[in-house]
């Protein structure tokens, strides 16, 4: 299974490569106030990737604090935690998750 998973990495890899390789062309994004700016297509669209999820992990930051705030103040996940935590349903969750399992 390690090995489907790495060759699809590497395939990604080469797909995104060559799509940057094939969009080295001048484009420009036009700004307010006249104001252009003039770069390497592929470069645009990685400012735009790295803005959008620069973005992304902003607005999560305030969910994410909530739900810190709340597994404090719940009680530990020792093994016989089950009996004195109410919250809890079902069998109990594995300490470590599978590596590449989805």
């Amino acid at each position: 299974m390690r090995v489907i998973t790495w060759v699809f990495r590497v395939f990604v890899f080469f797909a995104l490569f060559a799509f940057a390789l094939n969009n080295k062309q001048e484009a420009g994004v036009n700004w307010f106030f006249g104001y252009e700016w003039r770069a390497p297509l592929v470069f645009i669209v990685l400012a735009a990737f790295g803005l959008g999820c620069t973005f992304g992990v902003i607005a999560m930051v305030p969910s994410w604090w909530k739900h810190r705030r709340i597994a404090k103040r719940m009680p530990s996940s020792s093994p016989d935690a089950g009996a004195q935590n109410p919250l809890a349903v079902g069998p109990p969750i594995p300490e470590h998750p599978p590596r590449d399992g989805l």
